[in-house]
């Protein structure tokens, strides 16, 4: 089942394993269940006698199977096959039951062990879900740390009674003692956060205490980690805050125009950054907002960052690079039904809406290679375009026209997403020129639209065009000393990986030649007089 290069490469990760492992599946006679024993077959077999496959289970679901620490109540479970962007999280299970150690905060694994209660876990997954890996190994994790903890990682697509009768129709769906927990992307700090009143609070007191930064990095996507790397490569005191470590790479499949880089996912690329920036000693904050930039009150000051626990970072000098988000449609219906047939990911939620008809809003590339995408999985695609004529590349425009279950709505104004109080069950649209709406009856609405810049907590701080992008000159600087701007919340005209790296570097530069003139001692009159003769 699994390619020579990947087997030899699992075969080299299962070296590290410490304990015994068994692999206990629960099968019958499905195709999924054939599959799945076929893999833990050939991953047992590569294991040097590290773990066994053993056809014993009991549970409920069919096919799963559990990963067992033997002799001990340590283990997660897997329903359906942890294949795509899912084996990784099968990998890493295999090795942290077996006993390799999670790379984790140690501050952070003591407040997974220090949870109280009881917890089950249900995370339905896809295995095309770029964001289902970071939800499924926090989890994971903390049933393999914890014993009132528990967690079973579910592939929609082998259970698709369950996913309508829950009413799944985005992933990654975490429940929770069998309410809903929460949906989309999550980290490891911030499942802990919500399980653990105390642990926001701690997290501020230790912020709080943070000794000043020289260079504050506020953006963890390209642009903030190259940043990053090039003043802490000088030797520089530097910070990195982020809600999330990767931007806009986490919601990127495939990379194939970095150079020297032929192919990677973004969520592999995402985590060699965070790698290649904690390696250098770079103080990584993540699970944090900025809320608010404090200019410094005197040049070669302190600027500040207050965030949204509450405490303040400081730093001689700031490089903002806070990226950009999904443009939303705006309209009623939206938000209600937001991961309820609403999505921005059609690779992550196109599994869900197998045999459906569904809507994609936008006929820039994203929305015509969304259409394209979804046309290979689902009933029916509708594309909506508000302008007379699509915005795509030609090439893109003439494969969505020559797929059959693809209509295109051009000159059409999107006026509602309808639903019936649990999920969407059309989309109301209306000719833009004028005249009557209509209904067009779908079960889900992919919006893809473009994006608006992170750039809320700088209102009134900084120089921002009408769209909400911080205006730089070709240095990277604003109009305030000290604080620099990079990537996709800036005005810089190309809204690419490459681009956003290099401009992260230029502002890193920039920031440093900053730091270098505010710290230079003052000229004594001998200095002067030199200089003059």
């Amino acid at each position: 089942m699994l390619d020579p290069a990947l087997a030899q490469q699992l075969s080299a990760y299962l070296t590290k394993v410490v304990h015994p492992v068994e692999l206990v599946s629960t099968l019958d006679a499905s195709t999924a269940s054939g599959q799945l024993a076929e893999l833990l077959d050939e991953v047992a077999a590569l294991s040097g006698g590290r773990v066994t496959h053993v056809r014993t289970g009991d549970a409920l679901r069919r096919p799963s199977f559990r990963v067992v620490r033997e002799g001990t109540d340590v283990e997660v479970e897997f329903a359906g096959l942890p294949l795509g962007h899912e084996f990784t999280s099968l990998v890493l299970a295999l090795l942290q039951v077996g006993g390799h150690p999670s790379t984790a905060p140690a501050e952070l694994l003591d407040a997974v062990r220090g949870l109280g209660g009881e917890h089950r876990f249900e995370t339905y997954f896809s295995q095309s879900c770029q964001n289902c890996p970071d939800v499924v190994q926090a989890l994971n994790l903390m049933s393999i740390l914890n014993p009132g903890i528990s967690h079973v990682a579910i592939d929609g697509a082998v259970f698709p009674g369950e996913v309508e009768e829950r009413g799944v129709l985005a992933v990654p769906m975490v429940f929770r003692n069998g309410e809903l927990f929460g949906q989309g992307r999550m980290t490891l700090e911030e499942v802990v956060a919500r399980l653990d009143a105390g642990a926001a609070e701690r997290d501020a007191e230790r912020l709080a205490a943070l000794e000043p930064f020289e260079v504050l990095v506020v953006g963890g996507g390209p642009a903030g980690s190259s940043a990053a790397i090039y003043t802490a490569r000088k030797g520089i005191r530097t910070g990195l805050l982020a809600v999330r470590f990767g931007g806009q790479l986490l919601d990127t499949m495939t990379i194939e125009n970095y150079p020297s880089v032929e192919h990677t996912e973004g969520p592999r690329m995402a985590a060699d950054l965070e790698r290649q920036v904690r390696g250098l000693g770079v103080e990584v904050v993540t699970g944090q907002v900025a809320e608010r930039l404090v200019p410094a009150p005197v040049p070669g000051g302190l600027h500040e960052v207050h965030l949204g626990s509450g405490a303040v970072l400081r730093a001689r000098a700031v490089v903002i690079a806070s990226g950009a988000r999904w443009r939303t449609l705006d309209v009623p219906g939206e938000d209600e039904h937001r991961n309820r047939g609403v999505t921005f990911c059609p690779h992550c939620d196109g599994p869900l809406f197998v045999g459906k008809r569904v809507a994609v809003v936008g006929g820039g590339n994203s929305g015509v290679e969304a259409a394209i995408d979804l046309a290979g999985v689902v009933e029916h695609v509708t594309l909506v375009e508000f302008a007379d004529e699509l915005k795509a590349d030609d090439v893109l425009q003439r494969k969505v026209r020559s797929l059959g279950n693809i209509d295109v709505l051009l000159g059409t104004a999107t006026t509602e997403v309808v639903g019936d109080g649990s999920r969407v069950v059309g989309l109301r649209h209306a000719p833009r020129a004028g005249g009557e709406a209509t209904v067009l009856p779908v079960e889900g609405v992919f919006v893809q639209i473009g994006l608006l810049p992170n750039t809320e907590w700088l209102d009134g701080v900084v120089e921002m065009t009408p769209s909400g992008e911080v205006v730089v000159d070709a240095r990277g600087a604003t109009g305030i000393p000290g604080v620099f701007a990079a990537g996709d919340c800036t005005t810089a005209p190309w809204k690419q990986i490459v681009a956003a790296a290099g401009a992260g570097a230029g502002a890193a530069l920039s920031a440093f030649d900053h730091l270098i003139r505010t710290s230079a001692p003052a000229a004594s009159d001998a200095d002067e007089a030199a200089a003059r003769a």
